[in-house]
């Protein structure tokens, strides 16, 4: 594997990873029931005040996310980002989740987008919330060998 090109990465610092968390929005969270895994895109919010992140999913008929949140006994919520072709990030948070029933609908519409629906009828959507509590965060970047 001589020919196959390299870049270095790096840990981020906490105040490099807190800004990526609080700006970007959404991400993927990969649940489990044993050993069948489930990710999905999902829209979250960082509230560092209680070192938790909210994750909202919908619920309607058919769906398997609630079954996979209630059985999940570790979730991992990935963020990435290439805003260059030479330059990249992601972050990777590990931790429990649990329901989060705390939030009012006006904290809801503040802290989300509204809800992407695909073809699901609006009055058969149950939006639910939960919240994972980080055990673990990791965040690379790229850079250059002698940044670090």
């Amino acid at each position: 594997m001589e020919h196959v090109e390299y870049v270095y990465t790096f840990g981020m610092e906490p105040d490099e990873v807190e800004r990526r968390l609080t700006e970007q929005g959404h991400g993927t969270l990969a649940l489990a029931d044993e050993g069948d895994a489930y990710a999905i895109p999902i829209s979250y919010h960082y509230d560092a005040e209680d070192e938790r992140i909210l994750v909202r999913l919908a619920e309607h008929e058919g769906s398997d996310k609630m079954h996979y949140a209630e059985t999940t006994t570790t979730a991992t919520l990935v963020l990435y980002g290439s805003p260059e072709s030479d330059e990249s990030w992601s972050i990777v948070v590990r931790g429990g989740l649990t329901p989060a029933d705390d939030l009012t609908d006006a904290e809801i519409n503040e802290l989300y987008q509204p809800i992407r629906v695909f073809g699901e009828d609006v009055a058969e959507l149950e939006p639910t919330f939960w919240a994972l509590h980080p055990d673990e965060i990791t965040g690379r970047r790229t850079g250059d060998v002698g940044e670090e």
